[in-house]
Parts: C-alpha cells; structure tokens; sequence
C-alpha cells in the first residue's frame, strides 16, 4: 500500500509545498517538495523528511514546523 496524502500547504507562488502522509501502518510523514514553472516535470523532494516517523500529526506539525522555513510563515496567514 502506498501512503496517503491528508493535507497539502503550499507556499505563496505555488513552487513549494509541503505533504502530510500517512503510512499504512499508521505512522505520519511529511515532506517538502519544489517544482519550477519551466521544467513541466513536475514535483521534487527537497527536504528529505519523508523517512521520519511520527506517533502522531501533532508530533510531524512541531517538526514540519521547526524544519521547513517557509510553514510557518504560511499557516500564520491562514
């Protein structure tokens, strides 16, 4: 099974967002990713995050938080 993705935030410009997943066993993740408008190839990972577990969302969004400049920034506005 693959994971499955609960939320998608993307940052101002839509060139960088961030994935919250949730494994089949039940673990979260995240992961940042990057796309450029002139390479049609689409997303990248950049934060290499996706490796890490969590017990729980909260836990993965005070790290997503902490790793990721741009979050906070973006979920403030929100």
């Amino acid at each position: 099974m693959k994971n499955r993705v609960v939320k998608s935030i993307n940052a101002e410009g839509e060139g960088r967002c961030v994935d919250i997943f949730l494994r089949p066993d039940g673990t979260f993740g995240f992961e940042e990713y990057r796309r450029d408008a002139e390479d049609g190839r689409g997303w990248f990972p950049t934060g290499s995050f996706g490796c890490r577990d969590f017990s729980s969302e909260e836990e993965r969004m005070v790290v997503a938080r902490a790793k990721v400049a741009w979050l906070n920034e973006v979920l403030r506005a929100r």
